[in-house]
This record gives structure tokens, sequence and C-alpha cells, in this order.
């Protein structure tokens, strides 16, 4: 799979000086607490021998890592290394961030981006490591994480906000994604503050 990130030995040398130019160009997945981080997280290193790099939030969470919840990697600037067809891949990414998957199939969404749905797949697994729909997945709870900690809304108004079609649909997502229901990132918030 082409993914363009860099090598294991250059990634692993940018995680270990916590370089911020590498920032979104690679993500941290930890195979022994099974969380994901960017390469400038504070938390402590892991051991190398412990250790994956993938090329998007989403291709973590798709091989079932979680986001850390000290550097929020599925909010990490997104790669500048894309152009050329990554460009349709930029522009998805923009659409699925502004919710466009969240009501639309997938044939429907590459048909708005004048390609089919095999070719957008194929674009996301080459440039991302990933689908349009784990990425509209981590969009989704991305938006619900932000939601979470910025608003005091319900939780259900959170859901719908966020893109989901239900409050046990966003549970269950937001569970899987963050080990966690959300009600526990909320109290958690409200008590640190």
């Amino acid at each position: 799979m082409e993914n363009n990130i860099p090598d294991f030995d250059t990634c692993n040398a940018a995680r270990l000086r916590k370089d911020p130019a590498f920032d979104g160009v690679f993500f941290v997945a930890v195979r022994t607490t099974r969380i994901y981080c960017r390469p400038v997280c504070p938390a402590p290193q892991p051991k190398t021998v412990n250790i994956s790099f993938y090329p998007s939030a989403a291709a973590c969470e798709q091989d079932g890592y979680r986001p850390c919840l000290r550097c929020r990697p599925e909010t990490a600037p997104f790669s500048p290394a894309w152009n050329g067809t990554g460009a349709t891949v930029e522009r998805a990414l923009r659409l699925i961030n502004d919710g466009a998957l969240d009501d639309m199939d997938t044939e429907s969404f590459a048909a708005r981006l004048g390609i089919g749905a095999r070719q957008l797949s194929r674009l996301f697994q080459k440039h991302l490591g990933t689908t349009p729909g784990q990425a509209a997945k981590t969009a989704r709870v991305a938006r619900a994480k932000r939601l979470l900690n910025e608003t005091d809304l319900p939780m259900t108004e959170i859901a719908f906000k966020a893109g989901f079609k239900s409050l046990r649909r966003f549970n269950a997502v937001f569970k899987e994604t963050y080990r966690r229901p959300p009600s526990e990132i909320k109290r958690r918030l409200v008590k640190s503050s």
C-alpha cells in the first residue's frame, strides 16, 4: 500500500524528537495500549518495539486503535504530501468533515466529486490507508468530542449535531472509539474545570 509516510526509522526519529514538522504526516499506534497519538504527543514515549506508523487517524481507528485523550490525534493537521490525485482526497475530506457523508451514500458522494465509488475508495486507500466511510466516522466522532469539550448541550443534541442518526449509534461508536461512553468524557471535563 502506498501511503505517503516516511520510512519507519525516519518516523521513529521524528517521534522521539517530538518534531512538529511531522505533525499530521503520520500517526503513532501503540500495540500494548491500543491507543494512537500524534508524533508531538506529550505523553511518555512507548518502546519502539510496540509501535506502528499510520498515514491517518481513520486508518488507526480502522485497525482498532483509539485516539489519545492528551494529544487528540483526530484533530491533527493533514499531510500536505497529497497533491495530484490527492487533491480529490483533500476535497473529499473537507466535504466529509463538513458532514457530506452524514446524509448521502458513498456512491452519491463519489458522483458529487466526479468519480466512481470504487475509484474514491482506491484513492482513500492509497493516500490515507482507510475508506471514505471510516474517515466520515472519525470526523463524526471528532465533532462529537469537540461538542462535548466546548458546549453544555445534552447528549442527544450532541449526537445529532455531530452527524449521527441516533443517540444509540452515537453512544456505540463513541464507546468503540474511546473505550468509554461519552458521558464519562463529559464528566471528566466538568470535574477538571
